[in-house]
């Protein structure tokens, strides 16, 4: 992927509210200390066991992280946002595409309320946003 594309992707590890400041050590120890990085080296199958080879992390945790990661390139969406997206089903940037902005946003409704996850909730043109820039990007998780 281009520099340009992943300028937006950049923020600490700790950025994703899923990864606990354990498992944040371990990945700094580990050499994966921004979200570039995890998506960089957790983009695939054997990335991510090698991350977990050096860490003792999961890989299922590592391909969650890595997807939360990849939706955080997308225009607009920080990790709060992406936490809330996670939580709401759409885990990847192809789900996202596949999404209308009016369903998407009764579900994140009903998600955020049970379990505040963000101060303020998107509005039907920001998920339509998100819509459309994710479907001019490559995702980054391959596998």
């Amino acid at each position: 992927m281009s520099e340009s594309t992943w300028r937006s992707a950049v923020a600490s590890i700790s950025a994703i509210r899923a990864i606990g400041q354990r498992d944040a050590t371990k990945l700094r120890k580990g050499r994966v200390r921004t979200t570039e990085a995890l998506l960089e080296q957790a983009a695939s199958r054997r990335g991510r066991a090698d991350i977990s080879a050096r860490t003792g992390i999961a890989t299922t945790d590592l391909l969650k992280w890595a997807q939360q990661a990849d939706l955080m390139r997308v225009k607009g969406v920080g990790a709060e946002y992406a936490d809330l997206l996670a939580a709401s089903g759409v885990d990847t940037i192809k789900a996202l595409r596949r999404r209308n902005a009016q369903n998407l946003m009764v579900s994140l409704t009903q998600i955020n309320s049970k379990r505040r996850r963000v101060q303020r909730l998107p509005t039907v043109e920001m998920i339509q946003g998100w819509i459309d820039a994710a479907n001019d990007l490559e995702p980054g998780v391959t596998s």
